[in-house]
């Protein structure tokens, strides 16, 4: 198990790439198990996450190839359980179900793991299946789903803290090969959901709608393989940018696409950063001092919750006192008690985390809870004084692609020790 030395007080600047999205890719790769034919997807992340993923599809019988950032699945047979020893280690293996439901028409796939952050129940997947007409039984620890025919229907995937973004993607992979119309109401807006039904129609699959929150899907009897290259990570740029924002004189994140991330530019626009874009390019400044805010995580295309964490760090030692509330996961405040290590000030009530802002943090060995709280604290150590240790950095290979070699390139002192 790795941990990371983070070597404080150094100044970053120059130039970082942004990485493909595994929050697309993941689904996406998932999306190849409904053609016999071979799907090509360039743009892939090396993350572990990736890695459990392709070890699913070669279970289930895909033939996968990969090199150099494109992988090649060909799912001309295969089967249709994924165990827990295959699937334990992945939330996300849960977006299985839908593909294979809709070729197969039946899918066993054990309850996945992943991120402790808080109930992330997968039942609005599962009434989705219903409303195509599949029957749904949890086992054992076990999820079936089996289905004689798959019938379009109108589904609402509204949610207790809003929709349901996996869950838009599983009842989309089943209802481009169901009878008839679907229609999900209450879609997930994201720009991952946008990527995945792109990849489904050069697929063959016949969707209207995604990116709103109305999806109308007219089914097909077969998919046929496809060519498709992954969008830019959203969730790496968002961090890369606020690592420049706590110690940054200028860095320009490339490969990027600002639209993606308007809430998260207008929250450094506000609390007093300089931020230009360009077409596939994002540089951020300082601009004075920096400025307290109030934020909300909401779902797309609001603030996301995927970047509080990251906000809390640089709001942990900016002047005043900054409000952050987390709608879509309360409980998603782990980093919290890390921080607070550090120096951090930092009240918890509820879902909200009041920040009174210090002006040092102070190196010290933390824990990484998850895969957002763990770049959090890598944040922090770039501020604080003296060395932090971070530990349980798995959680970091998880979501970010080098994350250490790529702050290091822009001036950052990150050793990456075996332990």
């Amino acid at each position: 198990m790795d941990k990371i030395l983070v070597h404080g007080n150094r100044r970053l600047k120059g130039t970082v790439r942004i990485s493909g999205s595994k929050n697309s890719a993941l689904p996406i790769l998932a999306a190849a198990l409904l053609t016999r034919e071979p799907c090509v997807i360039s743009r892939v992340p090396d993350l572990s996450d990736i890695h459990y993923m392709l070890t699913i599809l070669s279970e289930l019988g895909c033939e996968v190839e990969r090199a150099s950032g494109v992988v090649t699945v060909k799912a001309e047979n295969v089967t249709t359980e994924a165990p827990y020893e295959i699937v334990r280690k992945m939330r996300a293996s849960v977006c299985i179900l839908g593909p294979l439901l809709g070729r197969e028409k039946e899918a066993t796939v054990s309850l996945p793991g992943g991120c402790i952050i808080g109930d992330r129940p997968i039942d609005l997947h599962l009434r989705g299946f219903e409303a195509l007409g599949a029957a749904v039984r949890v086992q054992s620890g076990n999820v079936k789903v089996l289905a004689p025919e798959l019938r379009g229907s109108t589904i609402s995937l509204r949610g207790k803290f809003g929709s349901t973004v996996l869950g838009t993607d599983n009842v989309m992979m089943a209802a481009v090969l169901a009878e008839g119309t679907t229609v999900i109401d209450g879609a997930a807006e994201e720009p991952e959901v946008v990527d995945l039904a792109n990849f489904l129609i050069a697929m063959g699959a016949k969707i209207e709608g995604a990116g709103t929150r109305r999806i109308i899907i007219e089914g097909v009897k077969e998919l046929h393989g496809a060519e498709h290259e992954v969008i830019p990570d959203r969730i790496e740029a968002g961090t890369f940018l606020v690592a420049a924002a706590i110690c940054g004189d200028g860095v320009t994140l490339t490969r990027v696409e600002p639209g993606h991330l308007t809430a998260v530019l207008d929250s450094l626009s506000q609390a007093g950063f300089q931020v230009e874009t360009d077409k596939n390019r994002i540089t951020i400044s300082p601009n004075g001092t920096r400025r307290p805010l109030k934020l909300d995580a909401l779902p797309y295309p609001s603030f996301p919750t995927d970047m509080q964490a990251q906000m809390c760090a640089l709001l942990a030692t900016t002047d005043g006192i900054s409000v952050v509330t987390d709608n879509v996961f309360p409980q998603r405040f782990m980093h919290v008690s890390e921080l607070k290590r550090m120096g951090a000030n930092i009240e918890l009530q509820g879902g909200t985390a009041i920040i009174h802002g210090v002006e040092k943090l102070s190196g010290a060995p933390v824990m990484a809870s998850d895969l957002r709280a763990s770049a959090a604290l890598v944040l922090a150590g770039l501020q604080a004084e003296g060395v932090t240790e971070v530990n349980r950095v798995y959680h970091i290979d998880r979501g970010y692609e080098s994350i250490d070699d790529k702050l290091n390139s822009l001036g950052a002192e990150i050793e990456r020790l075996k332990v």
